[in-house]
């Protein structure tokens, strides 16, 4: 195919944009890694660059010594990131599935139901008492679970839209047709035709299970049950509390990496999400793109 003058100044100008927005994309994460390598006095004195003029691995030193803690940390993570993504997507797309038919008694009020809690909740406090008093989550791995991420009125929103636009009302009248039960419909037709939305959904659930910290701070007080959000977090108020220590730790302060050490953590937290996420591209592309194309 020969392209004329224009379309080739054209398919220019788009593949400069692309290399642009994928610099802004790389670039933070390479600076992020750069940073982490970096001596701790060239990176105070010289601040982030990308090529600094002296190495040092001491930040990754520092979290390979609590590496036994760490292990553990990512072990509970992933355990709650696993069980907690699946109960989300189970929850939500149940709740979903029967919004999403037409025939639904109170269909509208229900789903009036499910936004009206996105924009109101019961507040902290409350919240807090109600799983501590009497759900009991204090020090177990009910605490990352259950509060704020199991179960959102966004992403049930999200797998309505998709069963209702995207998959033909007609399947399911046929499948009534030929006998089948609406549990048989939503795991036999819905659930595998919903598939782009579901990782979509699944991985934004993922990511704030990974990285939350903040149910940690409310309900964990046992060191042995800090995820690794939550202890990297604790590593880094550690060092700042010895910052604040009195001059007799003073010697001690110049070999802990105070700088990269946060660069070091923030990277460390990202390498689960950086090797899962191609293979899930293609699903997430497609489920963020669910109103844009009917076909």
């Amino acid at each position: 195919m020969i392209l004329s003058k224009g379309q080739k100044v054209y398919q220019i100008v788009i593949n400069v944009i692309l290399v642009l927005v994928t610099l802004t994309m790389i670039l933070p994460l390479l600076l992020l890694f750069m940073s982490s390598i970096t001596d701790e006095n060239t990176l105070v004195v010289n601040g982030y660059s990308l090529f600094p003029e002296k190495f040092s691995l001491y930040a990754y030193e520092y979290i390979i010594s609590n590496s036994a803690t760490l292990m553990r940390a990512y072990g509970i993570s992933i355990v709650v990131t696993v069980i907690g993504t699946t109960g989300c997507l189970l929850l939500s797309s149940l709740m979903a599935f029967p919004l999403s038919l037409k025939n639904l008694p109170a269909r509208r009020f229900l789903s009036f139901f499910v936004f009206f809690t996105m924009l109101f909740s019961g507040g902290l406090v409350p919240s807090y008492i109600m799983w501590t008093s009497w759900f009991g989550i204090r020090n177990t791995l009910a605490a990352y679970i259950l509060p704020n991420f199991l179960l959102g009125a966004f992403n049930i929103i999200l797998i309505r839209t998709y069963m209702s636009t995207s998959i033909p009302y007609e399947l399911y009248e046929a499948a009534k047709i030929d006998g089948a039960s609406y549990p048989n419909i939503f795991l036999r037709i819905a659930m595998p035709l919903s598939k782009p939305i579901l990782v979509t959904v699944g991985l934004f659930s993922g990511l704030g299970y990974w990285n939350d910290w903040t149910n940690a701070q409310y309900y964990i007080s046992d060191s042995r049950m800090l995820s690794v959000q939550a202890l990297l977090n604790r590593m880094v108020q550690d060092i700042q509390a010895l910052l604040a220590n009195s001059s007799a730790n003073s010697g001690s302060l110049m070999q802990t990496p105070q700088v990269s050490i946060r660069m070091a953590i923030a990277f460390v937290a990202m390498i689960p999400i950086l090797i899962l996420y191609p293979f899930l591209q293609k699903y997430f592309a497609d489920g963020i793109m669910l109103g844009a194309v009917k076909g």
